[in-house]
């Protein structure tokens, strides 16, 4: 049975930084929407979580955004990543395995 999974806390970034390193530039209910098919439905990114992260990485130089059509014609903000911010996803993917690889440690010692 699959239930839906909070965002495991320090993993927004990551997450918003690849979707767009794989998708290019996209308005935030593109990424949510991004996050929650490759997921299986499993993680759901509400409003309230995605788009104040948005502005936080923007405002720390990893995103520009600037204004566009959507897909049904209205004005959306369409956020990309910046040079910074690809060498910020880089860093975030490091982590990220040097994390995975203690977890895996960690929960597989006898």
């Amino acid at each position: 049975m699959k239930t839906k999974q909070d965002i495991l806390q320090g993993t927004l970034d990551l997450i918003v930084l690849k979707t767009l390193d794989t998708l290019g530039p996209q308005h935030g209910y593109g990424i949510a929407q991004r996050v929650q098919q490759v997921s299986d439905g499993l993680l759901f990114l509400n409003q309230g979580t995605l788009y104040p992260a948005l502005i936080r990485l923007e405002q720390k130089g990893w995103l520009s955004s600037e204004y566009g059509p959507s897909d049904n014609n209205r004005k959306a903000r369409f956020y990309a990543l910046t040079r910074q911010g690809k060498k910020q996803l880089l860093s975030e993917l490091e982590q990220w395995e040097l994390t995975v690889s203690l977890m895996s440690k960690l929960l597989e010692a006898k």
